[in-house]
């Protein structure tokens, strides 16, 4: 594997190719976001597994935690897994009692979501480990990180679907900032 050279600067403006010219990978980057999600991960993932959950588990947590009534089409669309794999994910939750499903006040056929005091504290958990690590980051990069990190995160998401995100962590933020 190759040292990383931190001090040495980016030469972003000579990876951004010109209409035409062939397009070099970006090597570094590809594999630092390779290792960073693998470590971001990593730390949720050793709590999860004490308990029997895998990723897949963290992620609906998360979005359950943050969007409390969220429907079932909603976190099939911002997951992007089969309706057979939420509903084995979900029903393992529900099972153990960190997610209810209640249904719609003016649909009954719609399914909502919500987290448990046993699923928020779980939710929170693996949101604090991996808030460190970021917060650890941060510190080392100084002023300006958190914002300059949202926005290449931010720019790193499809342009047709970097809206709905946006608009989706907006809501989940004002949700938050009732309770």
């Amino acid at each position: 594997m190759t040292d990383i050279n931190t001090s040495s600067p980016v030469k972003s403006a000579s990876r951004v190719p010109s209409p035409g010219a062939p397009v070099t990978p970006i090597w570094d980057i590809i594999e630092l976001l390779f290792f960073a999600y693998r470590d971001f991960v990593g730390d949720p993932d050793e709590v999860l597994s004490k308990l029997g959950f895998g990723r897949a588990h963290h992620r609906v947590l998360h979005f359950v935690n943050r969007n409390p009534g969220m429907k079932v089409a909603e976190l099939l669309d911002i997951l992007r897994i089969t309706k057979q794999s939420l509903g084995r994910v979900l029903k393992q939750l529900i099972d153990q009692g960190y997610v209810l499903q209640r249904e719609g006040a003016s649909d009954r056929r719609q399914r909502l979501l919500y987290v448990t005091p046993k699923g928020e504290a779980l939710a929170l958990k693996m949101a604090l480990l991996q808030t460190e690590r970021i917060s650890r980051a941060f510190g080392e990069l100084g002023p300006g990180a958190h914002e300059s990190a949202r926005r290449f995160l931010a720019a790193m998401i499809d342009d047709e679907n970097r809206g709905g995100v946006l608009k989706l962590m907006a809501r989940a933020d004002h949700l938050q900032k009732r309770e």
